[in-house]
């Protein structure tokens, strides 16, 4: 497997669970849901695996927003001043579960499942004590990303089941096998598992999509790759938290692809929408996939890849931007504009102190961008 595909898998951390990264409370504006759905029903108590990372926080405001209880199960290290009036149940899901003996919920979501022998212990535990269990995968699950995927392609698979390091090659074959774990201990009727694309908002410390109007916002001559339709797939953290709710309120199961519609969102609207939202004046330049695949093997890329969120139009990744996401639109998925993603996104990005934010993590530097620009000139 070469780097950019490793690139891809480890970039499709997209759960984004295994980064501390809680939303400041003060940006109330920024993290607010759609305002759409407003509960209604019995009020469940709902038990969240993690709940203080990235996507964790807008799923346990959102389920408090319609009326439920949460309770939080972890280990109690991580934004522990987030949510101080829920209760914590403190433990480890590698090793003690001992909090959740004897307890009872009306449903489960987790959103910090990674090793398949842990997810197994954790959902045994809880079968017989809970209604319904929502498991967040990702699209990193699929074998191949040259095509198109349904939530029926065939998953990739490990030669070896026993590994349990997490890295970009095993990623998506260890979440295939915690999927395979849940619905073999909860049964396939009180289960839901969601496969969020790259999930963006408030709260991101990838800054995979980020990099986009941020850079945008800083003006001047950038490099945008590859052509304005070349299309792209996110999901809102926010939509991917409203649908989670929606899911245990409307007894949802099955499995779902939590992406925006392919094709329907380019890499052309991206900087139109970045510069709107922006007021910026900044020059694109676009540069073809042979020039980017080139520059990609000379460069020292950042944590989340130099040109994040985008893939080659042909190859091996032809279809990572075409996730099938037609069932879960069905079952009642609702994405909002991206441009509003970016407008609140950027909110959030201005709350931060200035050692985060002058450091973007995913993208080009500032050097390495103009060293590209040089050479297109001199194509």
């Amino acid at each position: 497997m070469g780097k950019d595909r490793r690139e891809f898998i480890k970039a499709g951390l997209l759960g984004g669970t295994v980064l501390a990264a809680g939303v400041p409370g003060g940006v109330a504006a920024a993290t607010a849901s759609t305002g759409k759905r407003s509960g209604g029903g019995a009020s469940m108590h709902i038990l969240v695996l993690g709940g203080t990372g990235f996507i964790g926080p807008h799923m346990v405001r959102e389920a408090l927003r319609r009326g439920h209880r949460v309770t939080l199960f972890n280990r109690g290290r991580t934004n522990v001043a987030l949510f101080p009036d829920l209760e914590l149940i403190e433990g480890d899901r590698a090793g003690s579960l001992d909090g959740l003996a004897d307890r009872q919920f009306d449903a489960v979501v987790d959103n910090s499942g990674y090793v398949p022998r842990y997810v197994e212990n954790s959902s045994r535990r809880l079968s017989a004590n809970v209604g319904q269990y929502v498991f967040v995968s990702t699209v990193s699950v699929y074998e191949s990303f040259a095509r198109a995927n349904d939530e029926s392609s065939p998953l990739g698979k490990l030669d070896d089941e026993s590994v349990e390091e997490v890295t970009g090659t095993t990623y998506g074959p260890l979440k295939a096998l915690c999927e395979r774990r849940v619905r073999e201990q909860i049964g396939e009727d009180r289960t839901t598992i969601l496969r969020p694309g790259y999930i963006c908002g408030p709260g991101d410390r990838t800054d995979r999509f980020t990099y986009w109007p941020v850079r945008t916002m800083q003006g001047g001559e950038m490099l945008w790759p590859g052509s304005p339709s070349h299309t792209v797939q996110i999901i809102d953290v926010r939509d991917l938290a409203n649908f989670v709710v929606d899911s245990l309120e409307q007894k949802i199961t099955g499995t779902y692809n939590m992406v925006i519609p392919p094709r329907s969102y380019t890499m052309g609207a991206l900087l139109e929408d970045s510069r709107a939202v922006t007021a910026s004046t900044v020059e694109p330049v676009w540069a073809d996939d042979a020039f980017l695949a080139e520059a990609q093997s000379k460069i020292e890329a950042r944590n989340w890849g130099a040109f994040p969120i985008w893939h080659p139009a042909e190859g091996e990744y032809a279809g990572a931007s075409s996730f099938d996401n037609a069932r879960a639109l069905a079952a009642g998925l609702e994405n909002r504009p991206v441009r509003e993603t970016i407008r609140d996104l950027l909110t959030w990005w201005q709350t931060l102190p200035e050692e985060r934010t002058s450091s973007l993590r995913a993208g080009l530097t500032a050097e390495q961008e103009a060293e590209l620009l040089e050479a297109l000139k001199s194509a």
